[in-house]
């Protein structure tokens, strides 16, 4: 019996109530992608918006641990599938929902993949939403390729890196990759930007800085803030306590809120000071 093909009119239906479509990449693994997109996802919500976080990875989804609904499923729907909430404002949907058990590897091949990434974007009731936050695998194959692709009326993407030049390396491809898509460049941040010694105040540039506002000015992209190492943001990620809400006062936090308005001004077309 022949295979009946994925209806692609399913993605446009799920995500045409959404507002604002924003991509999260990053050109290699370990610069903290994930936990970036979950705790700007958070802030957002703080903000007052309805937002949604798509965790698209198919191999190593990590933001249902991080946003502490790990052991929660989705629900039933006309379309297919409601997303959790983490909280009123925030729905969350990721293939880590979908496992059948946390510890269960995911071993496909690609067109498998590629048809798990249309359920997760076309099956999910998404329903009124401000911003939806996808938060891609990193790299510029397969996955972040039809993600790009499937996802239309996309604001655009911010890409993670981290200061050092050998990851630097890759935020070039990735704003390349960007552009090649037809993609607008929301921003770069630039993570694990320096660390603030708790006993004597003084910063220290582990992993250097400024990279990432020196390839912004090289693309001619924006800078939308550097997020300084602080051991909490490993521990609420482990404990699945947003970093943005169990340490609202740090100035790792302050660098978050931040961003998120910096990123409103660039999706509502207002300057960026």
């Amino acid at each position: 019996m022949e295979k009946k093909a994925y209806d692609d009119s399913k993605v446009t239906t799920s995500l045409g109530k959404i507002k604002h479509k924003i991509l999260v990449l990053s050109g290699k693994g370990g610069v903290g992608k994930s936990t970036v997109s979950a705790n700007l996802a958070v802030a957002l919500s703080k903000e007052g918006h309805d937002v949604g976080i798509l965790d698209i990875d198919i191999h190593g989804p990590s933001i249902p641990k991080m946003l502490g609904v790990e052991d929660k499923k989705p629900g039933a729907s006309v379309v297919g599938m409601n997303p959790v909430f983490f909280s009123p404002k925030l729905k969350v949907m990721s293939m880590g929902f979908l496992t059948q058990d946390r510890d269960s590897p995911v071993i496909w091949r690609g067109p498998l993949k590629m048809m798990a990434i249309k359920q997760l974007i076309g099956d999910v009731d998404w329903g009124v939403l401000d911003y939806l936050v996808v938060d891609i695998p990193p790299g510029t194959g397969d996955e972040p390729l039809s993600i790009a692709q499937l996802i239309p009326n996309c604001d655009g993407a911010i890409i993670v890196t981290t200061p050092q030049d050998v990851a630097l390396v890759s935020v070039r491809k990735s704003i390349n990759f960007v552009k090649k898509m037809n993609m607008p460049v929301i921003g770069i941040i630039e993570n694990m930007s320096g660390f603030k010694c708790p006993y004597c105040g003084k910063s220290i540039d582990i992993f250097k800085t400024g990279g990432g506002l020196k390839a912004s000015k090289d693309f001619n992209v924006p800078f939308l803030g550097k997020i300084p190492l602080d051991a909490r943001i490993v521990e609420t990620g482990d404990s699945g306590e947003p970093f943005v809400v169990k340490n609202m006062n740090s100035d790792a936090a302050k660098v978050f809120v931040e961003i998120v308005e910096n990123i409103e001004k660039i999706v509502n077309k207002k300057e960026v000071k």
